[in-house]
């Protein structure tokens, strides 16, 4: 294993424009969460730095989208290769900057390279299709163009797969990118720039923009018309002014945006599998994730016993930075995250909630809070209608399905549910009447690369993976010939 120093070194520290790296007179430090100590301070980009970076994407666009599919391909796919090779680096990289245990990033590196391997895959099935219309007046020719140069935001807590899961559709479907990834977890993103000029992506495909200023880079980009699709991953109420921003020069938008999981245990369910699924869907990336489950809606006749379960397992979890052996809980991203989870679970507890175990923040370097079980939450409690994004299960009970359903559906997200039932007629109502995007059925990790993600509501639009996902940086072309 590489050492940290050495690792930091390996990292570019600039912004990456036009297949250059390129310094600014002000910094950003990037913090260590675990410690609070500086792991590096690395280049702050301004409104030009934004204008430089559209530019050398706007001057290869049309080179890149006339590259041969098999090229874009070929090179998605050294890129994968070089990220196996590179793993250990990576996920390194990643517990430093964002504080995930040392094998959930490694998972994480297995979960972003796959869509590399997958979006290598798509860019050679990009097909259209053409026949005579029902008239017979005319023929039909439908095909699929690249949207053009796309701006893609990232969020802090899945920095590599965020990057990827963005990046390579894009690429394969022939655009270009000017991506920006979010300060608190910028390196890994400059080292997958780096790992893709390796793999010989040609210069200007990829510009990197880092900045301490979403807004300085981000509203130059959305007033230049020659931007035509937007990509964003994060809160709502961020979506939302993006949204509207971008209406200006109607351009493409995807938008993965906030989720309030429920996650629904049934009086017949496999309680082992549930506690299984209930640990790995909440407390995955220290709960820190869209998808992480935010309301256990259990079963009046199972729920004392569920609660017992998943605090026994809770309470042996090992609490500390990401690189030490045996730690299954990390630290929060930053002390307004220890802030907002302290608050939520303050604020169930006054409300009637009953603390099965945690509450707290730790005391020391470092933003850990206790890894945390409620059960009898109350109706009206903050922690029901806000996203956690940190380790707290919270424990609502249910008396039959038609409430389980009611409960579920009572928010304005849509991202994922998670259904634990042995009944297969039960299951199959789920699918049809919870209004989400996306829903494990006795399974507590639903995300892969071959799979379309995204949610309903004010969850997002558009789809990300899967085959749908290489669609969201295509528009189609209608052409009609005569009849000859």
């Amino acid at each position: 294993m590489i050492s940290e120093s050495a690792l930091l070194a390996k990292v570019p520290t600039g912004l990456f424009i036009g297949g250059e790296w390129r310094s600014t007179q002000k910094t950003i430090d990037v913090m260590d969460p675990s410690t609070g100590a500086v792991l590096a301070s690395i280049a702050d980009a301004s409104a030009e730095d934004a204008t430089a970076a559209l530019d050398a994407a706007v001057a290869v666009q049309d080179e890149w989208a006339a590259t041969a599919p098999r090229t874009r391909s070929n090179i998605l796919r050294k890129a994968f290769d070089l990220m196996q090779e590179r793993r250990d680096e990576f996920a390194l990289l990643m517990t430093l900057e964002m504080g995930k245990p040392l094998a959930e990033a490694r998972g994480e590196v297995t979960y972003g390279g796959e869509f590399l391997r997958w979006f290598s895959e798509e860019a050679v099935r990009i097909t259209g299709r053409y026949g005579i219309n029902p008239e017979g007046t005319g023929r039909t020719i439908v095909s699929q163009h690249p949207v053009g140069p796309c701006y893609l935001i990232t969020p802090w807590n899945f920095p590599l797969a965020m990057a990827t899961r963005k990046i390579a559709p894009a690429l394969a479907a022939g655009c270009t990118v000017v991506i920006k990834p979010a300060s608190l977890t910028p390196l890994t993103t400059l080292y997958f720039a780096k790992l893709l000029e390796d793999a010989g992506l040609p210069a200007g495909v990829v510009n990197v923009l880092t900045t301490s200023s979403s807004s300085a880079v981000t509203e130059p980009l959305l007033n230049d018309s020659r931007l035509r699709k937007l990509s964003f991953t994060g809160s709502t109420p961020v979506g939302q002014k993006l949204i509207e921003q971008s209406a200006k020069n109607v351009l493409r938008t995807s938008m993965e945006l906030g989720g309030n999981a429920p996650f629904i245990v049934f009086d017949d369910a496999d309680l082992d599998a549930a506690v299984d699924g209930a640990i790995a869907a909440k407390f995955r990336n220290v709960g820190q994730a869209c998808t992480a489950a935010n309301r256990f809606i259990v079963h009046e006749s199972v729920a004392e016993e569920f609660a017992r379960r998943v605090t026994e397992r809770v309470t042996g979890f090992g609490i500390g930075r990401g690189t030490e052996e045996g730690v299954t809980i990390g630290p929060l991203i930053d002390d307004r995250a220890v802030t907002k989870a302290s608050e939520l679970v303050d604020d169930a507890v006054a409300k009637g909630a009953t603390l099965l175990t945690g509450g707290s923040a730790l005391d020391g370097q470092g933003t850990f809070f206790e890894p945390t079980v409620l059960t009898d939450v109350q109706a009206g409690s903050n922690i029901l209608r806000e996203e956690i994004f940190g380790p707290v299960l919270a424990i609502v009970p249910f008396s039959d399905e038609t409430d389980a359903i009611r409960l579920a559906n009572d928010t304005e997200y849509g991202l994922v549910s998670y259904v634990f039932t042995t009944d297969l007629a039960r299951g199959q109502r789920m699918i049809d009447k919870l209004q989400t995007g996306m829903m494990g059925l006795n399974v507590g990790v639903i995300s892969n690369a071959s799979a379309p993600f995204g949610g309903v509501k004010q969850s997002g639009i558009g789809r990300e993976g899967g085959f749908e996902g290489i669609h969201e940086y295509l528009s189609t072309k209608y052409t009609m010939t005569p009849m000859s």
